[in-house]
């Protein structure tokens, strides 16, 4: 079989980043070249010989795009869109995350004469889980909503399917797309989702600050599951869907295979970090008040942030970690993760069907990419947090 050569944007986000490190990880003999690409430069580089990093704003004209590309992609054979601009208004999320998949797409398909696979990422907005209650557990078959022209994911999977028919099925090539829900895991700059590192800041400056930390959202969450996406496991599921025989021109959820209750994750994670946290607690909004339009939080977790940083600030004198860290904290994101009252998991019996086996003890998850976090000076020692 003849060696496979990859394109991975987002190289810095935690999707990205997840993906090149499962490649690093293949033997040569199957990945020959791994080209990766982000706007910023990688703040560390990959030790592996088959990696080479280029700088690219896909915001910029198409025509700038495949000058810095016609060369470096000859040989891909396959791509992984993961690349994403965040913002906590929903609405404006398609006025870059459009154009940014489209110069993405136009270029590679001018650029990369042996490509035989795109692979996309989009995720539980897909199913409009960001609007209010959908029926649950999410499948691929679901039907698309009214979204009104807001979802940018609609936008991207029918561009998808436009240039592959440009191409002809002669030259066509063949198209995934993988739907994670709230992804955690390591990532070397700040990401528009971090769930763990958020908790974490939240719960340390809690405890430095004498207080418990409480939970933010509401009792209907509290009490309800949830799941995740681990960035590695959505790393293998992406690989491999792109690379199987059978998964062509196919859709995939990712979830890391379990469920969670809330109030038992963060029971969890507070022991993890030796942290006391209150019993049940008491909260002041009925379960069910929120809608599509409102949440409901006990805490709203960008004000609760505003005046924090130097508290954070002890927080790594004492025990290590990075400053910058907090600025990395995702307030908005996790406001709306916790105060929304409608649950969001996803199914993964297609991925299953297709052979896809790989599963996560989601906890487990969180204390590994802690670990990752540690390891890069981001977090604070865990040793040191114990002995305190």
């Amino acid at each position: 079989m003849s060696p496979k050569a990859a394109f991975v944007t987002g190289a810095n986000g935690i999707s990205g980043f997840a993906i090149i490190e499962h490649l690093v990880r293949q033997p040569k003999e199957e990945w020959s070249s791994i080209i990766v690409t982000s706007r910023r430069p990688l703040p560390t580089g990959w030790v592996d010989p088959r990696v080479e990093f280029v700088a690219i704003d896909f915001l910029e004209p198409v025509e700038t795009i495949t000058a810095k590309l016609k060369d470096i992609c000859a040989e891909v054979t396959h791509t992984f869109f993961t690349s994403y601009v965040h913002n906590d208004d929903f609405k404006l999320l398609r006025e870059q995350n459009v154009p940014l998949f489209r110069n993405f797409l136009d270029a590679v398909d001018l650029v990369c004469p042996k490509l035989q696979r795109v692979c996309l990422q989009t995720g539980g907005k897909y199913y409009g889980v960001h609007l209010g209650p959908v029926r649950v557990p999410l499948e691929e078959w679901f039907p698309r909503y009214d979204d009104q022209g807001y979802n940018f994911y609609y936008d991207q999977e029918d561009y998808l399917r436009e240039v592959q028919k440009r191409r002809g099925e002669a030259r066509a090539w063949s198209w995934n797309v993988i739907r994670p829900n709230a992804i955690n895991g390591f990532a070397p700059h700040a990401n528009g989702m971090s769930e763990l590192l958020t908790l974490v800041i939240y719960m340390l400056i809690s405890a430095e600050l004498g207080e418990p930390a409480h939970f933010p959202g509401n009792a209907y969450f509290w009490n309800s599951i949830d799941d995740n996406s681990y960035a590695p496991s959505l790393a293998d599921l992406s690989v491999w869907a792109a690379t199987a025989s059978n998964t062509r021109d196919e859709a995939f959820n990712h979830a890391n295979g379990d469920v969670f209750v809330w109030k038992y994750l963060w029971a969890d994670l507070a022991a993890y970090l030796g942290i006391e946290t209150a019993a049940e607690p008491k909260f002041e909004n009925a379960a069910g008040q929120a809608t599509t339009t409102r949440l409901v939080n006990e805490i709203d977790m960008v004000e609760w942030a505003r005046d924090k940083k130097p508290v954070w600030e002890r927080v790594v004198a004492k025990y290590g970690g990075s400053v910058e860290a907090f600025d990395w904290g995702t307030w908005g994101f996790f406001n709306w993760a916790t105060g929304k009252s409608w649950c969001t998991v996803s199914s993964v019996h297609k991925a299953r069907s297709f052979g896809w086996r790989r599963s996560d003890r989601t906890f487990d998850t969180w204390v590994e990419t802690y670990r990752s976090f540690e390891n890069a000076g981001v977090l604070p020692r865990r040793r040191a947090l114990l002995r305190r």
